[in-house]
């Protein structure tokens, strides 16, 4: 009789493995097998798609902050009342040049670009300095004398570094040109002091501002041989200038 019941026991277990493995087999159950990794594949992929999305614009974001808190040269173009046409260069402001007058042994010596829309004071009562407005004093650059000169701050969103090299008229390999023209500064024989700028090219003139007053004055600059190597230089040869970023 206990031989008997554990030859039933046997025969249902191997009865029960081999309904397991007719299971196993079924092709229902294989296909539905495949349908539900199908469905746990799509997921998967729609959850990577999400995530790289995500991903890309968050570099697109940080790009665009890196940028702007890594670039950003800022200079002036003087001569010009806009900045040169490029999407990466914006304007800051439309001005008017100015400095000392140019016969005051006392004045400051650099060049400023004004703003159009001043904030004035009447704090002050005594020990002062002064602000004229800068003028052409020759016609070789093809204005009049007299005429008032124009100025642009501009700001290179993409180069941070800006290098106004006197003499050249193109910048070296790796710089971006900004504006080339004419290395000008005030008459060696005034009393006050100046600064080499570089006039654009093309420079243009205040609207109003034909009138000669005098100011800070602005004239073309010629190289002088001696302390200076000649050649390269050349003796009465005016120099050119170029604005270059990196």
């Amino acid at each position: 009789m206990k031989n008997l019941y554990s030859l039933v026991i046997f025969i249902q277990a191997i009865i029960g493995h081999a309904e397991k493995r007719i299971l196993l087999y079924d092709p229902d159950v294989i296909l539905s097998q495949i349908h539900d990794l199908e469905r746990k594949y799509q997921d998967i992929f729609t959850k990577y798609s999400e995530l790289s999305r995500k991903t890309t614009d968050l570099t697109v974001k940080y790009d665009a902050l890196f940028s702007k808190a890594t670039a950003g040269g800022v200079f002036v173009r003087w001569g010009r009342k806009d900045c040169p046409s490029d999407n990466s260069t914006e304007l800051v402001y439309s001005g008017f040049a100015g400095g000392s007058w140019y016969d005051h042994s006392g004045a400051a010596a650099e060049f400023v670009c004004l703003p159009p829309d001043p904030d004035l004071t009447n704090k002050f009562t005594s020990g002062f300095a002064f602000m004229y407005g800068a003028e052409y004093d020759s016609t070789e650059f093809g204005r009049h004398t007299g005429d008032d000169l124009p100025c642009a701050v501009c700001r290179r969103t993409k180069q941070s570094s800006v290098l106004m090299i006197p003499g050249k008229n193109s910048c070296y390999t790796g710089w971006t040109e900004q504006y080339h023209g004419y290395l000008a500064a005030g008459y060696y024989q005034f009393a006050s002091a100046t600064q080499y700028i570089c006039l654009d090219e093309h420079p243009d003139a205040l609207r109003a501002g034909e009138r000669n007053d005098n100011g800070k004055l602005v004239r073309p600059v010629k190289a002088v041989c001696g302390s200076l190597a000649c050649p390269p230089y050349h003796n009465d040869m005016y120099l050119t200038c170029v604005v270059c970023t990196k």
